[in-house]
């Protein structure tokens, strides 16, 4: 049994939550750069370079990417041989949100209630998800997320008769109708099966993954490179002003499911698609 304070927990997120709304991950800075050279459209190249010219300002002024430093969404897969001490997780996961967010001047975009609106003043409370593995470790995943490309989110609660042609049909609408307003160049997480909430939770965790690393399954494979080919072909463009640029990727996450449904979520993020990752 290892024994990990919660103060450390704090830290880590505090210093995470901070990292990713200032830094881009290694994965996403190659292709934004990258994209620039496949873009046909000029207006499309013009709009990928102010996407670089702003990051490489936010890098050296140390500042944030993007004015939405959106709603911490936190995946912790804490090992079971893990004994946490001086407190509780969560409120030190929550802690780790505040401190980070004032700490590091981000925007405080949380109310306290969906209706009444009254913002809580220091982002929290964060959206968990925690998992329980093997080992002696706790594995972070810290994304942000904010709301203009969150509120583009689809489900589609599928038949299992319309098969595999129902989820590709469900991804392209999902993108059609999201159009410029989830800041394009996108990133797309799909979540396919589990039940509702699985799919969504899987579409979301589908974002954070490396895009360079393709699903280990292949007919995932093949549909994440099949859609990123449709949807680029849309038209949509960087910055939704049209070129070939649309989307950096497609990353498909799957679950068993009921042998009645064929939940799909569709879960967009903007161009700078933030997430920090540690394990302690």
């Amino acid at each position: 049994m290892r024994s990990i304070n919660v103060n450390d927990i704090t830290r880590n997120i505090k210093e995470m939550c901070i990292e990713a709304n200032y830094f881009l991950s290694d994965d996403m800075r190659d292709v934004l750069y990258d994209s620039a050279s496949r873009e046909e459209s000029p207006l499309g190249r013009k709009i990928l370079a102010q996407l670089q010219e702003n990051l490489e300002i936010a890098d050296k002024e140390m500042i944030p990417i993007c004015q939405d430093t959106g709603m911490a969404v936190i995946f912790i897969k804490a090992g079971q041989d893990v004994h946490i001490e001086g407190g509780l997780l969560t409120e030190a996961v929550n802690e780790g949100v505040r401190q980070g967010y004032a700490e590091g001047y981000l925007r405080k975009s949380v109310v306290k209630d969906p209706i009444y609106r009254e913002n809580t003043k220091d982002n929290t409370p964060a959206v968990i998800h925690y998992e329980i593995v093997g080992g002696d470790k706790i594995d972070i995943t810290v994304a942000p997320k904010g709301f203009g490309s969150e509120n583009m989110s689809r489900i589609f609660m599928l038949k299992p008769a319309d098969g595999i042609e129902g989820v590709k049909d469900a991804i392209l609408t999902a993108v059609k109708d999201a159009g410029p307003n989830a800041c394009p160049p996108m990133v797309v997480g799909v979540g396919i099966g589990g039940t509702f909430e699985k799919s969504a939770i899987l579409a979301k965790k589908a974002l954070t993954r490396n895009i360079n690393e393709p699903s280990p399954v292949e007919y995932v494979r093949e549909l994440e490179k099949e859609m990123l080919e449709k949807i680029n072909g849309l038209g949509i463009g960087p910055g939704g002003l049209g070129g070939k640029v649309t989307a950096y990727a497609v990353n498909i996450e799957t679950y068993p499911t009921h042998i009645a449904g064929l939940p799909v979520a569709v879960n967009i993020c903007c161009h700078v698609n933030r997430h920090s990752h540690r394990v302690i």
